[in-house]
């Protein structure tokens, strides 16, 4: 294989930005979904799909420049994890919401709709710190939005444990507990990817300093 340096035509952070508009646009599309009253849409399920695709070719995209260029903006191993951990917040969103359709879930679940306001914003605060390591200029501000994921993750873990302790004392019927619970824990599972892709970035900065 033939390596290149940084090709003219070829940036790194646009393709970062390219995975993080979807994570984005998939996380509001997943409290969309929450916040529906009643039966869901099949065209929102479709729209997920789309965004899924969407970001496993911005991941293949990344993935395959790094193959071929011998000058990387940042570690090979670091662009190699940051890529597979936002890829991973977009996947795990397409899952949840495959749970939710396959369930025959109706929208307007009061916990689900306070998780998918937490992703949102944790999405939009992982979004901010990758869009920030264009530039060295942007530390302060990009660490800052790594210690915003970690906050919400650190809410997240509450609210889990909240809304599990009330479906176990209060559901009535075990296959809806069963099905609640998957999807509640899912849900964490979303920040507690989010908070892997701020580790990535906070360790992209110790090594950039």
């Amino acid at each position: 294989m033939i390596f290149k340096f940084l090709p003219d035509d070829f940036n790194f952070f646009d393709l970062f930005d390219k995975q993080v508009d979807r994570a984005v646009e998939a996380a509001k599309t997943l409290k969309d979904i929450a916040n529906t009253h009643g039966p869901i849409d099949e065209a929102i399920f479709k729209k997920i799909q789309i965004l899924e695709h969407q970001g496993d070719e911005a991941s293949h995209g990344v993935m395959e420049q790094l193959n071929k260029t011998f000058i990387t903006p940042f570690d090979r191993e670091d662009i190699h994890d940051l890529t597979k951990a936002v890829d991973d917040i977009i996947d795990t969103i397409d899952s949840l919401v495959d749970r939710i359709k396959i369930y025959k879930i109706n929208g307007g679940d009061k916990q689900l709709i306070q998780f998918t306001a937490l992703i949102e914003e944790s999405v939009w605060a992982v979004a901010a710190a990758v869009r920030g390591l264009r530039s060295m200029k942007n530390a302060r501000s990009v660490l800052e939005s790594c210690v915003e994921v970690n906050r919400l993750e650190n809410v997240g873990d509450a609210l889990r444990d909240k809304v599990l302790g009330e479906l176990f004392e209060t559901a009535k019927d075990p296959i809806a507990l069963i099905k609640w619970k998957e999807i509640y824990e899912d849900a964490e599972t979303i920040l507690d990817i989010c908070e892997d892709v701020a580790h990535v970035v906070e360790s992209i900065l110790v090594k950039q300093a």
